[in-house]
């Protein structure tokens, strides 16, 4: 008689499950792959940036790189969490030998496993654009990126275990759009009304718009901005423990 799988190997598992049906999915797709690259050819041969920039490409990379953490963390997270709510998948998986806190460290995987996937299909992209990122914020770029995950995720985890899943999909969606728009993503938030931009600050997508492009265009470390990311991952965690439902 086999040994049953250890818990780091059925945490891989589903992780490897958890990104592959995030990767198979049409919309999930959609938006964490297609959308960038629009915006980012968009963002590139268009005037929209000449206001904050030189560089247009120098600009748009960070943010849209910025933008697939929300997708793929908020978004698709989101929707993948609150469908499988609605189907018994969670109260199913939680009460096997994964239990509750593999599951969550399987979508932890998956997230950052798809993240990956976009770094390199979306800066690929990039530089072949003419984009030329500050090789010292490479490495900042990336812890930056992973706080963002961190965020972004707990904040689709609280969503999708206090809702319903059409409301998860409406909420998360709408999200996506107002927080690529006026967040503090793809536009810096310099130029905006001084009563609106102190507010902008707090957001979570703010502090990584600008972590990022601190990171990518300065080579600088934003600690401001990375204390933001992390008190957003403790407030949305604890609600998330707080008040999620696993059926």
């Amino acid at each position: 008689m086999s040994a049953p799988a250890s818990l780091a190997r059925r945490v891989l598992l589903q992780g490897r499950y958890e990104t592959l049906a995030m990767l198979r999915n049409g919309e999930q797709l959609l938006i964490a792959i297609i959308l960038p690259l629009m915006a980012l050819v968009g963002l590139t041969v268009t005037p929209l940036l000449d206001t904050f920039t030189d560089s247009r490409i120098d600009l748009a990379a960070p943010g849209v790189l910025a933008l697939c953490t929300v997708s793929t963390a908020l978004t698709g997270q989101g929707i993948a969490t609150g469908f499988d709510r609605r189907y018994g998948v969670l109260r199913f998986l939680s009460t096997t030998p994964l239990g509750q806190s593999g599951l969550i460290l399987g979508k932890i995987i998956a997230v950052l496993s798809v993240m990956a996937i976009q770094v390199v299909v979306v800066g690929g992209t990039a530089l072949l654009l003419g984009w030329h990122p500050a090789p010292g914020g490479l490495l900042p770029a990336l812890v930056q990126l992973v706080l963002g995950a961190a965020a972004f995720t707990s904040l689709g985890l609280l969503i999708a275990g206090t809702v319903r899943p059409e409301a998860t999909l409406a909420i998360t969606n709408l999200l996506w759009v107002l927080l690529a728009a006026a967040g503090g993503i793809l536009f810096p938030t310099a130029s905006w009304p001084d009563l609106y931009e102190p507010a902008a600050h707090l957001l979570p997508s703010t502090a990584l718009g600008d972590a990022l492009r601190s990171a990518l265009i300065d080579a600088q470390f934003n600690p401001l901005a990375s204390v933001i990311l992390l008190v957003w991952t403790v407030l949305a965690s604890l609600a998330a423990i707080r008040w999620f439902k696993w059926s």
